[in-house]
């Protein structure tokens, strides 16, 4: 049969002084942290086979290195076991990970003995100690994700400590220090410890013999909203470390692990794969994490609350109030007004948009920034399914009346104060106008195109601001034009004249029905 192995989950760390081990009687140049790992692992009196990315994969070869990285979801899940190395001991943290243990046993254990067990952890009282285990780099990597996500038994080493993995996440939830961390921290370690314990529920051994095995945790758009600010030495490995995670199958679409093209490809193809091919992707950069999305769409609703699950700690609830169109009440029939969705970066808030864009196979969760919408979630899945689908309900929709201009942002938290007050994302982007007029009409065109959607979900308040501001911006251009001093009537002049009869048109008259009226009712009028 085949030989069991086991599977080591770690932090490379430093390669500024590589050490050496020998293998087969050639040495090999490893890390500090591996080699740290290897000299507490090793056993002098019993052979054991551990696979270990940075020995097995032969990082000089791109082609081979990005066929094993599609393969190591499977390599992790046929192991009979996943050591996770959270490097050595300091700061206390074998007392911390005792502490955990005993957490653990305690809320485990019958009524009286759990009072006992209360008594004598009080003696222990590390908490400064596990707040620091929890900071330690390998909770903030990507890999780290899907290498715990296939474990079907995991153990936990500090040094010479060591812990079961369902322990230890018993033992965290027992102290109850999520509200003691930052809350980037808390996400990650609410993350990965909600995968880690999870390995005993999964069958003993991985059968699949498929090239696109994968654990079907949940659609990739998905699991780059829940993980994109996790630590990776590559970008692209961002996407590639997920891959192996997803349940919508992105290698079939050609999505898959090749280190041959760059980070702004990749990010192309990942778009048009969680979106639709119908959108539009611009101001793509291999030194940022940032993509301008525009596409047509209809708005489905807005989210109306949004609550903390009472049972899942990285899970929210969250209501959603449909719009009141016909042919959506096979939408709201199947997929319900309540989800039960994970939380991500992004938190969802009440009076965020949801809408379908033209050719996507699952709802976007949006929210308005003037010209502009920020993605909050890119592909969410209906009622909190991983498998739902539009499926037959894509055929009932057929009509995308609304112009989205969206902004896919990685390295920005539309929840923190200084990024409410967004930088023009459109100041750094090649400018398609051709003058400063054509300009002006774009800038109010994309104002506009927000505040219809901000009207149909009745967001009248928000609305009338985006309506003012469209106006000031078209009252400026007016005015420029009128203070051009004309010496004859040329073809240039006629297309101002075109174009100013086009912004007059625009102020006094809309497609939505609102007009000056409008706003002066909303100034209170």
């Amino acid at each position: 049969g085949t030989r069991l192995y086991e599977a080591l989950s770690y932090v490379w760390g430093s390669e500024d002084k590589p050490c050496s081990i020998s293998i087969n009687g050639c040495d090999l140049p490893v890390g500090e942290n591996l080699y740290a790992a290897l000299l507490h692992l090793r056993d002098h009196s019993i052979e054991r086979t551990i696979w270990i990315d940075a020995i097995c994969i032969n990082q000089e070869d791109e082609e081979e290195k990005g066929h094993q990285v599609q393969s190591m979801a499977k390599i992790y899940a046929k192991a009979s076991r996943v050591i996770v190395w959270l490097g050595e001991e300091a700061a206390g943290s074998d007392q911390a990970l005792e502490e955990i243990r005993i957490a653990a046993k305690r809320d485990q254990a019958p009524e009286e003995i759990r009072i006992a067990a209360e008594l004598s952890t009080r003696r222990l009282d590390n908490k400064a100690g596990i707040l620091t285990l929890l900071q330690r780099s390998w909770f903030r990597r990507i890999w780290v994700l899907q290498e715990v996500a296939a474990a079907r038994h995991i153990l936990i080493k500090c040094g010479s400590a060591e812990i079961d993995g369902f322990a230890f996440c018993s033992g965290l939830k027992a102290l109850n220090l999520s509200n003691k961390l930052p809350a980037d921290l808390r996400a990650q370690i609410l993350s990965v410890t909600y995968l880690i314990r999870g390995a005993i529920f999964r069958p003993k051994y991985a059968t699949s013999q498929s090239d696109n095995f994968s654990l079907d945790i949940r659609p990739l758009g998905e699991l780059i909203e829940m993980y994109h600010t996790r630590k990776a030495t590559k970008r692209r490995d961002k996407v590639y470390a997920l891959l192996g995670m997803s349940s919508d199958n992105p290698t079939a679409a050609g999505l898959f692990a090749d280190y041959k093209i760059s980070w702004k490809q990749l990010f192309n193809k990942l778009i048009h794969f969680v979106l639709s091919e119908l959108v539009s992707v611009n101001g793509l950069s291999d030194d940022k994490e940032i993509a301008i999305i525009e596409g047509k769409g209809c708005i489905l609703g807005e989210v109306s609350s949004v609550k903390r699950n009472a049972t899942w700690e990285d899970r929210q609830d969250v209501a959603i109030t449909w719009s009141n169109v016909l042919s959506y009440i096979c939408v709201k029939e199947a997929w319900g007004s309540c989800w039960t969705l994970p939380t991500t970066v992004k938190s969802v808030q009440k009076g965020d948009v949801v809408c379908l864009l033209q050719g996507a196979s699952r709802p976007t969760i949006l929210r308005p920034y003037n010209d502009h919408w920020a993605v909050i979630m890119i592909a969410v899945s209906p009622a909190g399914d991983p498998q739902a689908t539009t499926g037959d309900i894509k055929q009932s929709i057929t009509v995308f009346p609304h112009n989205f201009l969206l902004i896919w942002n990685w390295d920005i938290d539309p929840n923190k104060q200084q990024d409410k007050n967004h930088h023009n994302y459109f100041a750094n982007i090649p400018k398609h106008s051709k003058t400063r007029l054509e300009g002006c009409r774009n800038a109010a065109t994309r104002i506009r195109n927000v505040r219809l959607v901000l009207q149909e979900v009745k967001q009248y308040g928000v609305a009338v601001k985006n309506l003012r501001e469209e106006t000031a911006v078209l009252e400026r251009a007016l005015r420029s034009m009128s203070n051009l001093k004309k010496t004859c009537l040329g073809p240039e002049d006629s297309e101002k004249e075109d174009a100013k009869e086009t912004m007059v048109n625009q102020l006094i008259k809309d497609k939505g029905q609102w007009t000056l009226l409008c706003l002066a009712a909303g100034g209170g009028h």
